[in-house]
């Protein structure tokens, strides 16, 4: 074998950031669940004061404080030995209702690894693992990492951005949120509009019964009301707004999902389809965000919708196209992209 010594070294570069990136993942979800980010973001501390201050054993946080500095989640004061966060450190570790949150991202991470075993069997059989199998690491910490992105999207720029639905949800307009998990997205929608009802659905029990105890502790008054229901099975109607928050990539029949949506919207209802930020090839997402979307499609996504009836498995980083596919063939007549960020692309569909 004739090996290049230099590009050796860049793979070997690369293979130790990704091995220290994936031990630092178990660390960020202890650092969040344990307050030891929320503590030092007071202000600079030697290892035993955050001890002190977090109820927690100080030689487990010395070694701790260790390893997030040398990875740049935490910065080392040379001088004084002693430890601290950054604005912008602080800003993406401690706040989980904030517009960034990291820890939610690698709390969803360690949970899906969990699966490993299971997923691994899944590639020799070719079945599927569905949503439900997972570790509860899982559904928590998809909450947690995609409630900040809609926190800081949805009822500022991705709802305005549909013909005429934000007048119709300030009147007072019926919302049907499919596949809407711990009901991150229908609490935000029915607190922004309190003149409109937000139905929520979940083929997950469990995560129904978490949308529910959220909505009661909003006070929302049953003005978010939650069954347990798939894409193709939801009820009521007829909806003046249906949303898709990162979820119709994960359904083994997404068509069968849209063609349900079309039945249940007003003549003059609209659809939001909120999907993962993808290019038109293999070649435009081979980036960082596309490696975050693959890896995870892999253990989450693919797995699902071969869980599932239907035959499609699109998974994280589908692209615009096959939603568009999938939207013309459920028979709506207008198909747009209307916003996008860094990890979503918004798009309306209209019949």
């Amino acid at each position: 074998m004739a090996i290049d010594q230099a590009r050796l070294t860049e793979f070997m570069n690369r293979f130790v950031g990704d091995l220290g990136a994936t031990m630092a993942a178990g660390n960020i979800v202890i650092g969040d669940r344990l307050g030891l980010y929320r503590a030092l973001a007071g202000g600079p501390l030697r290892p035993h004061e955050l001890a002190e201050r977090t109820g927690t054993a100080p030689r487990y946080v010395d070694e701790w404080l260790r390893g997030q500095a040398a990875g740049g989640y935490v910065e080392y004061e040379r001088e004084t030995g002693r430890y601290r966060l950054t604005e912008e450190q602080a800003f993406a570790l401690t706040d989980p209702d904030g517009p960034v949150f990291a820890p939610g991202a690698f709390q969803l991470a360690v949970g899906a690894l969990r699966a490993e075993p299971e997923i691994a069997g899944a590639f020799r059989s070719g079945e599927g693992v569905g949503w439900h199998a997972h570790d509860t690491g899982v559904f928590d910490g998809c909450e947690r990492f995609f409630r900040p992105g809609y926190s800081a999207g949805l009822i500022s720029t991705w709802l305005p951005a549909l013909d005429g639905v934000e007048a119709k949800l300030r009147d007072g307009g019926l919302i049907a949120d499919i596949g809407c998990g711990h009901g991150a997205s229908s609490v935000l929608m029915a607190t922004a509009y309190p003149r409109s009802a937000v139905f929520g659905s979940d083929y997950h029990p469990e995560s129904v019964a978490a949308a529910r105890r959220r909505a009661a502790e909003a006070g929302l008054d049953g003005r978010a009301r939650f069954e347990v229901a798939s894409a193709q099975t939801f009820t009521g109607g007829p909806f003046d707004l249906v949303t898709t928050f990162d979820a119709l990539h994960d359904m083994g029949d997404p068509l069968g999902a849209a063609r349900h949506v079309r039945r249940r919207l007003a003549d003059d209802g609209t659809w939001m389809i909120v999907e993962p930020f993808a290019g038109a090839s293999v070649g435009d997402n081979l980036n960082p965000v596309g490696r975050v979307y693959y890896s995870f499609s892999t253990f989450l996504c693919v797995p699902n919708a071969l869980s599932q009836e239907g035959g499609y498995s699109l998974g994280a980083q589908a692209g615009e196209e096959p939603m568009r596919r999938i939207v013309t063939d459920a028979g709506f007549d207008s198909f747009r992209r209307v916003a996008e960020t860094p990890f979503n692309i918004v798009y309306e569909a209209r019949v």
